[in-house]
């Protein structure tokens, strides 16, 4: 693999990834990103060393594809460089989602509560008190 020393936000992007690899001569892990771009007809990588993995440990280890393989073999860059790395931005960004449980026994009740109020014309109001 070809390796390159910069990459710009306007390349077009092979992939993204952030890894956890052991950082060289300290025996810790480190979370890296990887970028791959296409110059030419070839894969070149770079890589940014983001610090220790243990920072990230919450996060998954991420991978982005910047394109397609289409039926004919060929790979087709869909993304650049720039739009890859706020994708990852935003990943890193993330708290996991937090899904509510709806109370479903409740609301049945409830519904039989206000249909049983309707067949017999009954209106409840709430009272509220402003202190």
């Amino acid at each position: 693999m070809l390796v390159t020393d910069r990459v710009f936000p306007d390349d077009p992007a092979y992939g993204l990834y952030e890894l956890n690899y052991p950082a060289q001569g300290t025996g810790s892990w480190h979370r890296y990103q990887i970028i791959q771009v296409m110059r030419g007809d070839r894969v070149v990588e770079h890589r940014t060393d983001l610090g220790p993995a243990k920072k990230y440990s919450a996060i998954p280890q991420i991978r982005i594809p910047g394109g397609v393989v289409l039926d004919s073999g060929r790979f087709e860059v869909v993304h650049t460089v720039g739009e890859l790395r706020e994708i990852a931005d935003q990943m890193r960004g993330l708290e996991p989602p937090h899904h509510e449980v709806p109370d479903l026994i409740g609301g049945y009740h409830k519904e039989l509560d206000k249909r049983k109020d309707r067949r017999r014309g009954r209106v409840r109001f709430a009272v509220t008190q402003k202190w």
